[in-house]
């Protein structure tokens, strides 16, 4: 275990906050923590936090040093991966709140279950439930 790191957050360039911001937070049925032009928060977990932050906001801190953020979206930049309680209930609310399905909920090789979907900036999103 890697003690010197006390807290995650996960932040996600999309291009529209406010329409991230409520995809995510029908996703995770809570609202942000946190939602400021420029950045919104959402805590999942005691350590651990993901955060939405528009293309152009952080094209600002990266300035020339790498290809602009618009560049790249709809293709797939990470995987938020969630152990769930109940794998059915999180694959209908994803359904329900306009994410795209990519692969429907099976039984993976590493001993989950798990269903991939994607937001509209083409970020990954699975669920998963360990196989008893």
């Amino acid at each position: 275990m890697i003690n010197h790191i006390k807290y995650i957050e996960t932040i996600l360039y999309v291009s529209n906050q406010q329409e991230s911001c409520i995809f995510y937070q029908n996703i995770f049925r809570n609202p942000p923590d946190l939602n400021v032009p420029g950045m919104t928060e959402f805590i999942i977990a005691d350590n651990c936090k993901i955060g939405l932050m528009p293309n152009k906001g952080i094209a600002n801190i990266l300035a020339d040093k790498t290809p602009h953020p618009d560049s790249g979206s709809g293709i797939p930049r990470c995987e938020l991966y969630f152990y769930v309680d109940n794998i059915q209930f999180e694959f209908e609310n994803a359904i329900k709140s306009g994410a795209k399905l990519i692969s429907p909920i099976s039984e993976r090789d590493w001993g989950d279950k798990a269903c991939y979907f994607s937001d509209n900036d083409g970020h990954i999103i699975a669920f998963a439930e360990k196989i008893k």
